[in-house]
């Protein structure tokens, strides 16, 4: 039996599990997720815990089972507490702002970057440095977290571009002065 697939998700007072054919819909207090489910997966909703098992011992099987498990987790996570994600710009004129549903960063090209925001997903901009990309989504927001960084990712000199926030980023050493 799979270590991860076979933990049952307890089911917090304020959040509703519903199953309808392969459609798992979580409802709770910061929004709704849905996802289907892998047709050979068997999801169970029994006092107040999500159970989930597999048909047999396959190689397919087990692997699918631990993840559907930890999908139907991270999503009652995610419409009780949220996700949330730190970044950083580090660089002379680096800076951010939101504008309406678009984040607008200067980061030293020409021009500045206009990302617009997906919806479901929220981005605060705390003194034009530092960045907080959140959501119910886990998947949604790593992914905006790793799109908005990859407009400058942090190079290994000076240190200098969009970062995570807890990212240490192994710097070399620069050229030695001819003689």
């Amino acid at each position: 039996m799979s270590r991860i697939g076979k933990l049952p998700i307890s089911i917090p007072d304020t959040v509703k599990v519903e199953l309808q054919d392969h459609t798992v819909s979580v409802k709770g207090p910061k929004g709704t997720l849905s996802m289907v489910v892998h047709p050979a997966m068997d999801v169970r909703v029994q006092d107040r815990q999500v159970l989930c098992g597999r048909p047999s011992d396959t190689k397919f099987h087990k692997a699918l089972h631990g993840l559907t498990r930890s999908l139907i987790a991270n999503m009652v996570e995610g419409v009780t507490k949220g996700f949330e994600r730190k970044l950083e710009l580090v660089g002379v004129g680096y800076r951010a702002a939101v504008q309406g549903q678009n984040l607008t960063m200067t980061l030293g090209y020409s021009h500045p970057i206009i990302y617009p925001i997906p919806q479901g997903i929220r981005i605060e901009v705390k003194d034009q440095t530092q960045l907080m990309v959140s959501g119910t989504d886990k998947q949604l927001v790593g992914a905006v977290a790793a799109k908005v960084r990859s407009f400058r990712p942090p190079e290994p000199y000076k240190g200098k571009g969009v970062k995570y926030a807890d990212e240490r980023i192994r710097r070399k050493a620069g050229k030695t002065g001819a003689k």
